[in-house]
Order: structure tokens, then C-alpha cells, then sequence
């Protein structure tokens, strides 16, 4: 009998400790943060495009700010490639902490296999990162594929991009994905391949990218009764763009996808915790102020096309 007593005991205080966790989670509270110096932050991908190229530079900001990081003017900002070639960014006068390179003629950022060094100068303090530009597979076709409807979708028309992985391992990309002119850029719209699979464990070197990733450029919208909407119909237009990234690159990008696509609620007890990604910037002074960002060179493949019925 004391057994049993015992038991329920036990159970009535786990429930009870589990009803208050929950009706906790109902409680609206405003924690009070430590404040932090701020650190500069370089935001620098630049590509074999043509065009002008343009790298940012903002601050860090308290965590619950609901406005932009500010820009950070008064810098110099250079990019030199392995053969002295200068590539000097200015400021933006309208923009501020937009550091912008303009081409003379057909002139471009950027050759396969030359390695880059980005130097930013602010203050008394001197950053330094290098990049190389890594080979890109061309975009072979674009395609629509209609599904029926099932208990999950209604009819509904999907994109896919065919390219094949060169040959040879240790490849990186990011896929990126523009609707109708409109970047895809939610947290869950990262598209990045090792070789032509998700990592490198996944042996999928010199073929055809996988259906995951080729199908990786599709929205997944809902419409205003929280029903899936089909990512595509006649008249869209896409446009796919595959970037060559370093492995580094590849590594940020995968910890920023962590640390923003969050599903919230009770699983964020048991995430990852918050907390600044890795970068491949460095103040050349090691007792100086910390740095965070990234800089990238990209070599690029692209291909559009508009859905016609």
C-alpha cells in the first residue's frame, strides 16, 4: 500500500510539474539582456558575374532590436587576387556601410582557381580573409512537373533544375532560386549540395544533382486557410542560379540555416542554443576587436525560364 501511495506521488507531481511548464509557456515576459559592445560584421559574396559588386558592412545589435543592423561607414574595403589585379570598393553615398565595385567595360571579379584576399580597414583595425573560386557545373534544362492531388496537395505543378556534379569529390554549391524576379530566402529555402548530394559522406560525386536538391527550388506557400498553394502555374517565371562555394562557405551557410530555421515551442528546449556562426574573417591584430561574417568567391552558372501552359 505505502508502495502505491508512493507511486501516485510521483506521478501527481510529475503531472503537476508538467502543467505548470505548460501553462508557463501562456506567460508574456520581457528578459532583460546584458548589453554587448557592438562587432563589426563584413558581409562579402562576391561573384564571376558582370556587373557591380557589393559588400556590406553593419554592426551587431541587441538581440530583441526590431529594426536593421546599422551600416558601418569610414572604412576601406579591397579585394586582390593572386596576381595583383586591385579591386577597390567605395562607399555608397546613398547607402550606408555598401562598399560597391564598378566594372570598367565587360570587366569582371572573379576566374576559376585564382585564390582572393579581402582587406577591410576600419578605425585602427585592419580584417583579412581569403577565398578561392571553386569550378560550377552548367544548368543543363529547367522543367515542370505536374502531381495530382493527394491527401497532402491539391494538383499542383513542382520546378526541377538538371546539372551534373563535375567529376572529382569535394565540390560545394549553393542553389539559389529567384519567382517571378523574387529571391527565395527563407531559412527553409537554403539550397547547398556536396557534390551533387547533401554531404560529404554521400558518395554522389560527378552525377546528376539528387531530387531533393533539384526539386530544392520550388516555394512551399500556404494560401490564407493554411492550405499548400502549387509552387508554380503558366505564366510564372523562374531563374536558377548554382554558386560555387568553398567548403568553409558551405559549413556557415549549414550553421545559419540552423540557428534561423527554428520551429519554436516546446522543442526549443532541446535545440541548439543561439549563438554567433563561424567566420573566415580575422583581425590581423589577435588582441584587436572580433570580427563576424563571411566572404565568399563564386564562380556561377544560371539559367530562366518562363512556365508556359
Amino acid at each position: 500500500m505505502k508502495k502505491q501511495l508512493y507511486t501516485f506521488f510521483l506521478m501527481s507531481v510529475s503531472v503537476f510539474a508538467v502543467s505548470i511548464l505548460f501553462s508557463s509557456c501562456e506567460d508574456e515576459i520581457s528578459p532583460e539582456l546584458e548589453s554587448a559592445d557592438p562587432i563589426l560584421v563584413v558581409d562579402a559574396w562576391i561573384t564571376d558575374q558582370p556587373g557591380s559588386q557589393v559588400i556590406s558592412l553593419t554592426e551587431t545589435q541587441p538581440y530583441f532590436d526590431n529594426a536593421l543592423p546599422p551600416g558601418v561607414s569610414g572604412a576601406t574595403v579591397s579585394v586582390t587576387d593572386d596576381l595583383g589585379n586591385v579591386f577597390v570598393f567605395q562607399e555608397d553615398a546613398a547607402l550606408k556601410g555598401n562598399y560597391v565595385w564598378t566594372p570598367v567595360g565587360s570587366e569582371v571579379i572573379g576566374s576559376t582557381g585564382r585564390r582572393y584576399t579581402l582587406v577591410v580597414e576600419h578605425g585602427t583595425e585592419t580584417f583579412v580573409s581569403t577565398s578561392r573560386m571553386g569550378r560550377v557545373p552548367v544548368i543543363d534544362s529547367l522543367t515542370f512537373i505536374f502531381e495530382e492531388e493527394d491527401s497532402f496537395i491539391p494538383d499542383s505543378y513542382f520546378a526541377e533544375f538538371w546539372a551534373t556534379d563535375m567529376a572529382g569529390p569535394n565540390d560545394t554549391y549553393r542553389i539559389k532560386t529567384w519567382k517571378n524576379g523574387v529571391l527565395l530566402n527563407k531559412p527553409n529555402e537554403l539550397n547547398l549540395a556536396y557534390d551533387a548530394g547533401f554531404s560529404a559522406g554521400g558518395n554522389f560525386d560527378g552525377v546528376t544533382f539528387i531530387t531533393p536538391i533539384r526539386r530544392g527550388i520550388n516555394p512551399f506557400e500556404e494560401d490564407e486557410n493554411e492550405e499548400f498553394v502549387s509552387p508554380y502555374l503558366p505564366g510564372d517565371s523562374i531563374y536558377v542560379e548554382i554558386h560555387s562555394i568553398t567548403l568553409e562557405a558551405f559549413n556557415f551557410l549549414n550553421e545559419v540555416a540552423i540557428q534561423t530555421d527554428r520551429p519554436g515551442g516546446f522543442s526549443e528546449l532541446f535545440a541548439t542554443p543561439l549563438s554567433n556562426v563561424s567566420t573566415n574573417i580575422f583581425n590581423e591584430n589577435p588582441n584587436g576587436k572580433p570580427v563576424l561574417g563571411f566572404f565568399n568567391v563564386a564562380a556561377v552558372s544560371a539559367l530562366g525560364k518562363k512556365f508556359e501552359e
